[in-house]
């Protein structure tokens, strides 16, 4: 039997004052995929992670998340379904410390006495050091995130992400500003945690997306442009054209 869609996004379009900046877009997501949208500025790829998780509504299509018709519904009914994002800019907790950072992302279900008096349990210790070992953060789990560096925040933010066990992760840009040993350790940490689930990430960094993507689709003006392998979709004529800037 074929692997159930993890998302399914049919004639996707959304204008902004006339200008479509997703444009009958048709996009399909397998399970424990790790796939890369690129092409160039204005390609509609930050826009299109936008209505996936309910920030941006479209103006016709539908985006199914497994069985699920998720088109209108609110961006916190979206990440309680299980997919979770991560912007540009990592968006941590500076004044608090690293293991606060990734406690303060469990979903554990607590009103304000329980948070008052919401006391570490073994399993929520023990899931915090196993994602801190993953995004190389284990030795710093005592450190307040306002020191660390900028790409350990771009980490420490997708272990945030975690704690949230989403089953489909959208990540936009996670190497921006990185240092070359960053953006091979953030590489390593994303084959690592695709097993399980799946990640779309959008990325200009052509060097990182050889060493992640299974699966590439290039996006230009809306619309999709080429899919398939990175070594396919390098090969393109039009992508050559449109994006390599030949």
């Amino acid at each position: 039997m074929a692997n159930k869609l993890v998302l399914q996004i049919e004639g996707l379009t959304v204008s902004f004052d006339g200008f479509k900046a997703v444009d009958n877009l048709n996009f399909y997501l397998e399970p424990d995929a790790l796939h890369c949208v690129i092409g160039p500025n204005g390609a509609g790829k930050t826009t299109l992670l936008d209505m996936i998780c309910g920030k941006t509504k479209p103006t016709a299509g539908k985006i199914y998340f497994k069985d699920t018709d998720i088109t209108e519904l609110m961006e916190y009914q979206i990440t309680r379904l299980g997919i979770g994002r991560k912007f540009q800019t990592p968006s941590v907790y500076d004044q608090l410390t690293v293991l606060e950072n990734l406690e303060i992302s469990h979903p554990s279900p607590r009103g304000v006495l329980g948070s008052v008096f919401f006391s570490r349990s073994e399993v929520i210790t023990r899931k915090i050091h196993e994602i801190a070992e993953k995004i190389f953060l284990i030795d710093h789990l005592d450190d307040v995130a306002g020191i660390l560096s900028h790409g350990q925040k771009q980490w420490l933010e997708i272990g945030m992400l975690l704690m949230q066990d989403p089953e489909l992760i959208l990540l936009d840009e996670p190497v921006a500003g990185m240092s070359a040993r960053e953006r091979e350790k953030t590489a390593q940490l994303l084959n690592s945690i695709s097993v399980g689930r799946s990640i779309i990430v959008i990325e200009h960094d052509m060097a990182f997306v050889k060493m992640v993507a299974k699966k590439v689709t290039v996006l230009h003006q809306g619309k999709l442009l080429a899919e398939g392998t990175l070594e396919k979709v390098q090969e393109d004529e039009q992508v050559k054209q449109v994006y390599l800037g030949h």
